[in-house]
């Protein structure tokens, strides 16, 4: 089977909103999310626990479908197509790691053959060697005929790597690929995700709690409350102005302004380029209504 290399596939949600039913009540996992991913870059998705960064990762895969909003995934409207459609796209163009390595892999076939096998149906000429992945992602020869239940949890997760992208895909979407995982097998992972980006042009997008690994990727974008709170570029936080004008704080802000803050937001006229100021309003006296 000969390489071929793809170009990566571009990602845009606009205004997902998700909701699901929990103990008789409506509960919004996600609450209007805009975000965009160039092709061929790789991003973090970070934040707390229920923030709902797997559920935007479930959404974007096709597990999920949208209570609103539209998924576009290269030229594709993802949140239109059928689900045999979807299955489809999942199986060819966009791929998905579980967390934990070992979830991703077949338990009565060898590391080879769950390559081989995750390859079976992709699109003639764009899979890419199963050597070649497996040089990729720095998988020792010496494993590659055993069964997973030999592999330790490292192992598994790099497997699991080869097997995710084993069909070439434009868009890889991995779910703690770092989780439990020591410092010396977190960099594996990560390399071996720098390997995937560089050698088949795929777009790589995380879910992670693992600094180590969001630094290493391009961007970072943070998710609090079903919605994106920030991003950050070159190391550089930013805050994203939501579509109904909502600004989030950074978080040593917050500490020092509990909910209910009462501020007043300023254009600095004294200043060339755009600028805010942004400060507590006591409520008394200038500048008061």
């Amino acid at each position: 089977m000969t390489t071929t290399t793809r170009v990566g596939l571009s990602v845009h949600v606009a205004r997902l909103v998700h909701i699901y039913r929990a103990d008789g009540h409506d509960v919004a996992a996600l609450s209007g999310v805009d975000l965009s991913i160039d092709a061929g870059s790789t991003l973090a998705l970070l934040g707390p626990s229920g923030a709902g960064k797997s559920t935007l990762l479930s959404l974007i895969a096709g597990l999920e479908r949208p209570t609103a909003g539209t998924i576009t995934i290269g030229d594709e409207r993802t949140d239109q197509l059928a689900d045999g459609e979807m299955d489809r796209w999942r199986g060819d163009r966009v791929a998905l790691v579980l967390q934990g390595g070992q979830r991703n892999l077949l338990p009565y076939l060898s590391v080879l053959d769950n390559i081989r096998m995750a390859q079976w149906g992709s699109v003639t000429g764009a899979a890419p060697d199963p050597d070649d992945l497996l040089e990729w992602v720095g998988v020792p020869d010496d494993i590659v005929h055993r069964k997973p239940a030999e592999l330790t949890e490292a192992q598994a997760q790099l497997v699991a790597l080869c097997v995710g992208a084993a069909s070439g895909p434009g868009l890889l979407l991995a779910d703690e690929p770092t989780a439990s995982l020591a410092a010396d097998a977190t960099h594996q992972v990560i390399e071996a995700l720098r390997r995937l980006n560089d050698s088949l042009g795929t777009t790589i997008l995380t879910v992670t709690h693992d600094p180590v690994l969001a630094a290493a990727m391009d961007r970072t974008v943070t998710i609090r409350d079903g919605r994106v709170g920030a991003q950050a570029h070159d190391g550089v936080e930013l805050a994203v102005v939501s579509p109904d004008g909502a600004l989030p704080l950074p978080d040593d802000v917050l500490d020092e302004l509990p909910p209910g803050t009462l501020l007043r937001v300023q254009r600095d006229d004294s200043s060339q380029h755009l600028r805010l100021v942004v400060e507590p309003w006591s409520g008394r006296g200038e500048g008061r209504p």
